[in-house]
């Protein structure tokens, strides 16, 4: 029964995946327009991050979306298809749950955060624009 099921969330996915895509390509927010002094040096601080996903994860959408909603230039790495990613994303954070950004900082220390809320807390936390007075 097990590899019944199995067979047919991956049939589901295969058949839903692409139109996921597409409906996030359509429906991606305008990025935030900065200064180009101040991208640049968001820039500089979102070399040090890469995000662990799955192209048509839901979760990972909801997160790509909110990196391109905040313009910021995170490097993708994608768990799925990559067998790399996936064997560092193990390693490192130790399951293989996505979405994941793995944060270094300038000591070289790595955190690796979970769960696609906490993610773009943590986004809106250190790029996002503070709210007009």
């Amino acid at each position: 029964m097990k590899p019944l099921i199995r067979l047919f969330f991956k049939s589901l996915r295969l058949v839903l995946g692409p139109f996921m895509l597409l409906a996030h390509r359509l429906r991606l927010p305008k990025g935030i327009v900065r200064p180009p002094a101040e991208q640049q040096a968001i820039d500089a601080r979102t070399r040090n991050l890469a995000l662990y996903h799955f192209p048509a994860c839901p979760f990972c959408l909801k997160t790509r979306r909110e990196i391109h909603r905040l313009s910021l230039d995170i490097e993708l790495r994608d768990a799925r298809n990559v067998e790399a990613h996936r064997a560092a994303l193990v390693a490192g954070g130790g399951k293989p749950q996505v979405p994941c950004l793995l944060i270094t900082d300038a000591a070289g220390r790595q955190t690796w955060l979970y769960e696609s809320d906490a993610i773009n807390a943590w986004l809106n936390r250190e790029f996002g624009t503070a709210p007009a007075a």
